[in-house]
């Protein structure tokens, strides 16, 4: 795919689907913030901290979550943004099958073998989470259960091995702050 300005409009296709599959959700912080706030901070932490222009992996950012958290599936996917996009997101979506548990797992486990746009969706996923663990919490989470996240978190990113120089920076970093937590 190109990485001009011509990606723009499948980027801002993306991003719509995205906000209308989303639309009713919320995230589990206190404010209920809009749960699309979500994917697009994967698109921001890749674009605007790690410098990615590649519509491959931004397009599979903002809709990382459709098919394990919406009614969208793979082959609405291939539909709408071809059979790449499609595979980075089936790449990095949960099996909802498993146990929590056992999805938890599994992205450990899967980690490793990931394509390297998919390894960028999910570092840029940790990052998200672990921002929104420190600035916006799920509501009735404690302390305990934030700092096991941080911990799962870490592991699913070690798992994934190098994938792009400053974005591991800006999660170590926010691995750094885990003692703000409490």
């Amino acid at each position: 795919m190109s990485h001009s300005l011509d990606a723009l409009p499948l980027f801002i296709q993306a991003v719509a689907f995205a906000a209308e599959k989303h639309r009713h959700q919320r995230r589990k912080d206190a404010h209920a913030s809009p749960y699309i706030n979500h994917p697009i901070a994967l698109a921001q932490v890749l674009a605007v901290e790690g410098g990615i222009s590649d519509p491959l992996p931004l397009c599979a950012a903002v809709l990382h979550d459709t098919v394990e958290d919406t009614e969208t599936t793979e082959a609405d996917l291939i539909d709408h943004f071809g059979p790449a996009i499609a595979a980075v997101v089936m790449e990095v979506t949960d099996d909802k099958d498993l146990l929590k548990h056992q999805r938890k797992q599994a992205q450990i486990d899967h980690a490793p073998q990931l394509s390297p746009a998919a390894k960028l969706v999910k570092l840029a996923d940790k990052i998200s989470n672990l921002r929104d663990q420190l600035e916006h919490p799920p509501e009735g989470w404690d302390a305990e259960r934030r700092q096991a996240y941080f911990d799962w978190a870490a592991r699913v990113v070690a798992a994934l091995g190098p994938v792009h120089p400053q974005l591991e920076q800006r999660f170590a970093a926010l691995m750094a702050r885990r003692g703000e937590l409490g």
